[in-house]
């Protein structure tokens, strides 16, 4: 800045020489002292010159223009080098963002983008031209090293793009291995299902079969019930219901050998009174006739492990009773349940005592054995009756409660199987 200000001072003395040759006058100029304006205002005396020519006020004023010409470049300068730090530090996290998506560069690099980040621009040379020259190669270095910014930047975004490919290929190959197992998956699914519908198939078959063989009696009452087990939970039970009786004749086919007891071969439940009928054998005790739970005992005596026939009637007249085994009279009484009408609406359970109403069964009051022939009416039959069912020389269903295939359910492993009675009976003596 001082070498720019002593030319100017230069300039103006040699003007002033011009100006003295072609005026024939002459001026003597006198060093400056600081601070003080530049002319020639002080004289060989030191007195002031109290005049000034035009020629002085212009250079003058060209020496404040140009002080003021200096003091903007000085600005710009100071602005421009404000900018250059603000671009190297944006360029210095370019650089460390890029060198971080390329993950594969040598520590020299880190080194050189270091060198990169270095700010050049602190201690620039004063001389106008050389800034500007300074400034134009600092703008060729950004620009040269934005260059090799975007070819990295190209050259990763290549690099991304192979990655993206591949892993879309290992994407798509892993989507289709998982197609194909899903098809052989539902190829042996689809196997298995009909290997599974096939045996399913095929037992269905033979349970129809065996259903068809166990239904197939010569005629609906050629069956008995088979309940091989002292539980609570074997049963068998009559569809039909009674109607109000004040009188009734059962008979059945009993085989068995229980000790002790046979168990109860049937009994009758209405609600509120479970034990409306009920004939029993329980423990030591001698076989029971229970109506309206009243109690008589009756001579028979079946657990040899033969067929019997047994047949009891009853009347409401005096409470009047019947035993009869094999078709003889073995016993009769009166007073049991006098007057007492027979109520309706009740269940008949073959092979158990019931607490309730069709259920609460007691295993030890349960029969064990086989039976056949339940058969019920609503009078009381005559010994003639009663002995040609018992001989097989007659055949006479109840006509409360007949004994066929379709009035019997059984329950719990109870199970129905073909017989012909009387065949049976006579091969058993």
């Amino acid at each position: 800045m001082l070498a720019l200000v002593v030319g100017l001072l230069y300039l103006v003395a040699g003007r002033a020489v011009r100006s003295q040759d072609a005026t024939g006058s002459r001026f003597v100029c006198n060093a400056i002292p600081p601070g003080a304006e530049p002319g020639c205002g002080y004289g060989p005396t030191g007195n002031r010159v109290q005049s000034s020519s035009p020629v002085e006020d212009e250079l003058r004023n060209t020496i404040i223009q140009l002080r003021e010409t200096i003091l903007q470049q000085k600005e710009t300068i100071v602005s421009q080098q404000g900018t250059i730090k603000e671009l190297n530090s944006k360029l210095a996290r370019c650089e460390a963002a890029a060198d971080e998506s390329s993950q594969g560069k040598s520590r020299g690099q880190g080194s050189r983008r270091k060198e990169y980040g270095k700010n050049t621009m602190g201690d620039l040379p004063r001389d106008p031209s050389e800034t500007i020259d300074q400034l134009g190669k600092t703008m060729q270095s950004l620009k040269g090293r934005l260059e090799n910014l975007e070819v990295r930047c190209t050259i990763a975004s290549e690099l991304l793009r192979q990655r993206l490919g591949a892993l879309e290929t290992q994407l798509l190959r892993k989507v289709a291995e998982l197609e194909e197992e899903k098809s052989q998956l539902y190829n042996e699914t689809a196997a298995h299902r009909q290997r599974t519908e096939s045996a399913l198939n095929s037992l269905l078959e033979r349970i129809t079969e065996l259903e068809k063989n166990n239904n197939a009696f010569k005629s609906p009452e050629d069956f008995k019930v088979s309940l091989p087990l002292r539980t609570n939970y074997l049963y068998g039970r009559i569809k039909k219901s009674l109607p109000e009786m004040y009188a009734f004749t059962v008979c059945m086919w009993l085989k068995s050998s229980a000790s002790p007891g046979i168990g109860t071969p049937f009994s009758y439940g209405v609600p509120g009174q479970a034990n409306e009928i009920v004939l029993i054998e329980w423990g030591n005790n001698p076989i029971e006739l229970l109506v309206n739970d009243k109690v008589a005992q009756l001579p028979l005596s079946v657990s040899d492990g033969r067929w019997h026939h047994i047949c009891i009637t009853w009347t409401t007249r005096d409470g009047f009773w019947e035993a009869y085994q094999d078709g003889e009279r073995l016993g009769t009484g009166d007073n049991l349940a006098p007057w007492h009408p027979i109520k309706p609406g009740g269940v008949i359970i073959l092979g158990q005592e019931q607490d309730i109403v069709g259920g609460r069964f007691d295993a030890t009051q349960a029969f064990v054995g086989e039976l056949s022939q339940f058969n019920m009416w609503d009078r009381v039959l005559r010994p003639v009756d009663i002995m040609g069912l018992a001989n097989c020389s007659a055949y006479m269903p109840g006509n409360v409660v007949p004994w066929i295939d379709a009035n019997v359910e059984v329950f719990g492993g109870a199970t129905k199987a073909a017989l012909e009675i009387c065949e049976d009976r006579a091969f058993d003596s």
